[in-house]
């Protein structure tokens, strides 16, 4: 018998244990955590101190089923090939529209029989009325007894309270009947849709969420030492990105307290937007005024500092590579002052450098991140 070589069995082997290692630890490996970044800035002298903010929609609202049952039809809309379709996110409703109907048989019938059970209650109460003026008549003439007058008394209130039941049926079903129909409390955009046609839908089932655009909220943060100099009524200037020129608004609300993380009061100005240029989402910036820098200062947005697990103090998560992806590392940083939303770094990191802002507290000294847009 031939002899085969050891290394002929050997290798193999050991190639077949390489690779399952290899897809081990390929299918081991930790996917990239989605983050936001921004860069490190240096504010100069002469720059007045600038708040980012959010657009919202003014009013936004969860619309909900109250009646059982299955969703018999959602609105017909035209799409852009012209064909109807669902009734669905980005779609401009009016209010009042039906934007989906629960299946109604059920409910109708309910009303069918209430309104039944009314005309029986309404023939006995007719009939113990006549009975009623009858034996009142004879009553008073001494021909019928007091027990008599009594009994059709008695007769007459039971069969009014019969007609006031049903009433009040007719009335329950008829509540229960218009529920079936979901409709738009406002003019607006349909933000979200939930259901189908064909979904079983319940109290509480939320079916669409609708916003109001045709005014809009700008929310920012604002910390303490500068919360002085924004008062109600305000008029402030908005720029955004997005759009050229500016947008007035007024300020609306203060938060009467600090958020406990990011230790800034919210402020939002309220701000017209009948041509629907502000979209919910987009990023705003906006400036006080009274304030200006007298020397160079190294600033990270607030969201971006976090307490330091490893000592007493604060640190950021500091981005290290280029691209769409890198390694995040801990970093200890001294704190300044807070200029708007931003709080200058005295010592722990250069500008141009890269610091986490979101996502920052579901990371850990040498993960790997990718960068959302």
């Amino acid at each position: 018998m031939d002899r085969v070589p050891i290394s002929r069995l050997v290798l193999p082997s050991l190639l077949m244990l390489s690779l399952a290692g290899c897809k081990e630890a390929t299918m081991t490996a930790p996917a990239p955590t989605p983050v936001r970044a921004t860069t490190v800035e240096t504010i100069r002298s002469g720059n007045p101190v600038k708040y980012s903010a959010t657009v919202v929609p003014y009013t936004q609202v969860d619309l909900s089923f109250k009646s059982n049952g299955y969703v018999d039809r959602i609105l017909q809309v035209k799409g852009s090939d012209e064909r109807l379709r669902n009734v669905d996110q980005g779609d401009w409703v009016k209010r009042g529209t039906i934007l989906a109907l629960v299946h109604r048989q059920d409910y109708t019938d309910k009303l069918e029989q209430a309104e039944a059970q009314l005309s029986r209650s309404q023939a006995e109460y007719e009939k113990a009325k006549l009975s009623f003026d009858r034996t009142s008549a004879l009553y008073s003439s001494q021909s019928a007894t007091k027990p008599d007058y009594d009994s059709a008394k008695a007769q007459l209130d039971s069969t009014t309270a019969s007609v006031n039941s049903a009433k009040a049926q007719i009335s329950e079903a008829q509540v229960a009947l218009d529920y079936c129909s979901l409709r738009a409390p406002f003019d607006g955009w349909i933000v979200k849709r939930s259901v189908d046609t064909g979904s079983l839908v319940g109290p509480a089932t939320n079916g669409f969420t609708i916003a109001d655009t045709k005014s809009v909220k700008v929310v920012f943060g604002v910390p303490d030492l500068s919360i002085s100099r924004v008062k109600l009524g305000q008029r402030l200037a908005i720029f955004t990105d997005a759009l050229p020129g500016e947008f007035s608004g007024r300020v609306a609300t203060i938060s009467p307290a600090a958020d406990p993380k990011s230790r800034v009061y919210s402020v939002e100005v309220a701000i017209q937007n009948p041509r629907n240029e502000l979209k919910s989402g987009m990023i705003a910036n906006l400036s006080l005024g009274g304030q200006n820098f007298v020397q160079p200062v190294t600033v990270v947005p607030l969201e971006a500092v976090v307490r330091d697990p490893q000592q007493e103090g604060f640190a950021v998560m500091v981005a290290a590579g280029t691209g769409d992806s890198a390694t995040v590392r801990l970093r200890p940083v001294v704190l300044g002052d807070a200029y708007g939303n931003r709080i200058a770094i005295t010592k722990g990191v250069e500008s141009g450098e890269r610091v986490v802002t979101t996502g920052v507290s579901l990371l850990k000294d040498g993960d790997t991140v990718r960068f959302l847009p």
